[in-house]
């Protein structure tokens, strides 16, 4: 499906974009275009990959529209990462979450069309689902816009994933409480009680080439993601640390935070398929020709809600997760 394409991805010098290219990379593509607005990670990433001649880095921001038309040219595919992503940060400015992950969202939709791109594949979260937060709501908003898209005039389709918290990425819970207990002697974690959804980097690209492969556009692809308590969490990492002096800190929920997150809200389950073992698909509430003919043989899903509070692993099951990632 790449073979020979031309690929764009925004924001694409984050934990995500590094694992995406290096995957695109395999499927001999004849460019792929690096569009941030980091200058530094644009040049720790070239280094990184020797140089490689096939990876174009383009400093740009999705808030402009024109350098976005220019970075779109003769591209087939785009994969849409770029976005502010964390909670407080959104809580703080949310005018600039809303120029991002809204606007911006729009202005890669625009350009797409314009430039006649085969494929959008929108990169959302589990905080997008009954969203708590202005970063959810953002993403929820930015799901919308790529939806309904596939309604309009062109032959661009746009499809989007909804993934939970990835092991490892920059600012990730395992790196803040691995530096706490280093650094500290104690991990900070807002409520006991928190649970979170969590896969592996690998598995959030596996996530992404499904949804690019298999999709007609209009569908959200979710992964059955693994839960765990962040409590459980951070007593595997104090215990891999062999530090026997850790404390725990209760610091409170911070605004806009969920003590459990969702990745279906009860609205969505009534239009959720069970794609196959490992994924759910989301069809959308309005109408995209093709999509009710090509899944009226799947059975929907028979659930509430699907939500992190439930069938929680155990703490063996996280230590071979982290340990499997490379984090113990």
């Amino acid at each position: 499906m790449f073979k020979d394409q031309i690929i764009l991805v925004t924001g694409a010098t984050g934990s995500w974009g590094y694992e995406l290219v290096k995957q695109l990379l395999t499927y001999n593509p004849k460019e792929i275009r690096i569009f941030s607005r980091n200058e530094s990670n644009q040049f720790t990433m070239k280094q990184e990959f020797d140089n490689n001649p096939k990876l174009h880095f383009l400093i740009g921001d999705i808030k402009e529209k024109e350098s976005l038309n220019e970075a779109c040219q003769d591209v087939d595919y785009v994969f849409h990462l770029a976005a502010l992503k964390h909670v407080p940060v959104c809580e703080e400015q949310p005018l600039e979450a809303l120029k991002t992950n809204v606007i911006g969202t729009q202005n890669v939709i625009d350009a797409s069309i314009i430039c006649n791109v085969k494929r959008v594949v929108y990169i959302s979260t589990d905080k997008a689902s009954n969203p708590s937060n202005f970063y959810g709501l953002s993403k929820a908003m930015g799901e919308r816009l790529i939806i309904h898209a596939n309604t309009l005039n062109t032959k661009t389709r746009f499809v989007c994933i909804r993934g939970g918290n990835v092991l490892g990425t920059n600012g990730s819970v395992i790196h803040v409480f691995k530096k706490q207990i280093k650094e500290k002697g104690k991990v900070g974690i807002t409520d006991l009680r928190m649970t979170r959804f969590f896969l592996t980097l690998e598995d959030a690209i596996k996530l992404v080439f499904k949804a690019t492969f298999e999709s007609i556009g209009g569908e959200i692809f979710v992964m059955k993601m693994p839960k765990c308590k962040i409590l459980d969490l951070a007593k595997v990492l104090i215990e891999a640390s062999n530090r026997e002096d850790v404390d725990i800190e209760i610091l409170g929920i911070r605004p806009g935070e969920k003590i459990h997150e969702l990745l279906l809200s009860e609205y969505e389950s009534r239009t959720t398929i069970a794609y196959d073992d490992e994924y759910f698909v989301i069809l959308p509430s309005i109408n995209i020709n093709g999509l009710e003919e090509h899944y009226h043989n799947f059975e929907y899903v028979d659930i509430e809600n699907y939500n992190s509070s439930t069938a929680l692993i155990s703490r063996d099951q996280i230590k071979e997760m982290l340990q499997k990632g490379g984090f113990i």
